[in-house]
């Protein structure tokens, strides 16, 4: 039997799946297009050929699905410290900041989330303020939830300076599959909590370095919400 073809408003043809898409993902990083768009493109010109339209289809779903970026709304208050990637928080503790970050050698507080496939993988800016230095280092890629992961894997730290003069650092950490860590700040830049600054691709792990004498407001084993989660509150 021949096959219909597509006709004006047609809701079953590979146009209106495109739109439909469209209208019901949260958009996608730039850094993720790439990953959707070639076996988009290679399951549209195979749509007759099940073979190869189901695992192009079901590739750019997924990737699709990891580069997500959906809109969030960020904390009002002052001194809010906003989780910097959706996940799950693996430690609260006090440890000594890697040296890139110029944050001194005694313990402070931090916070680790870790992000699985599952989870939104690009980060959040946690305080308002300006970007006083970024430093890449390569490194292992052990497993991102274990502690050791901190020191040793390949990492992106980042130091903030606060309007109120506080030092607040944020480190990207790459995991066992995660080889590609996106930074889209600079030293300078002046930047809002909430803002998006950069991706991890394939499973990560964040830490922020907070003040001394910071209250934590979140608990192992807590999901965070990118943008939106309040971390930890800066003493007024």
């Amino acid at each position: 039997m021949a096959r219909r073809p597509a006709q004006p408003g047609d809701r079953t043809g590979p146009a209106h799946l495109l739109d439909l898409i469209g209208q019901t993902v949260p958009p996608i990083h730039p850094k993720g297009l790439p990953f959707v768009i070639a076996p988009a493109a290679v399951a549209l010109l195979g749509r007759r050929r099940p073979w190869l339209f189901r695992p192009a289809a079901t590739l750019a779903a997924a990737s699709a699905f990891f580069f997500r970026h959906p809109r969030r709304v960020p904390p009002t208050a002052p001194g809010a410290v906003a989780a910097p990637a959706d996940g799950t928080v693996a430690l609260v503790d006090t440890a000594v900041p890697p040296p890139e970050l110029g944050l001194g050698t005694e313990p402070l507080p931090r916070v680790s989330t870790f992000l699985s496939v599952f989870d939104v993988h690009v980060q959040r800016i946690p305080l308002a303020g300006t970007v006083e230095s970024v430093q890449h280092t390569p490194g292992e890629f052990l497993s991102a939830d274990l502690p050791e992961a901190s020191d040793r894997n390949e990492r992106t730290c980042l130091r903030l300076r606060t309007e109120a003069g506080d030092a607040v650092g944020v480190v990207q950490i790459a995991g066992l599959i995660a080889r590609r860590i996106v930074c889209e700040v600079s030293p300078g830049d002046t930047v809002t909590r909430g803002q998006t600054y950069g991706l991890i691709r394939f499973g990560s792990r964040v830490d922020v370095y907070l003040p001394a004498g910071t209250p934590v407001r979140v608990a192992v084993g807590q999901h965070t919400i990118g943008a939106e989660t309040v971390l930890a509150e800066l003493p007024r």
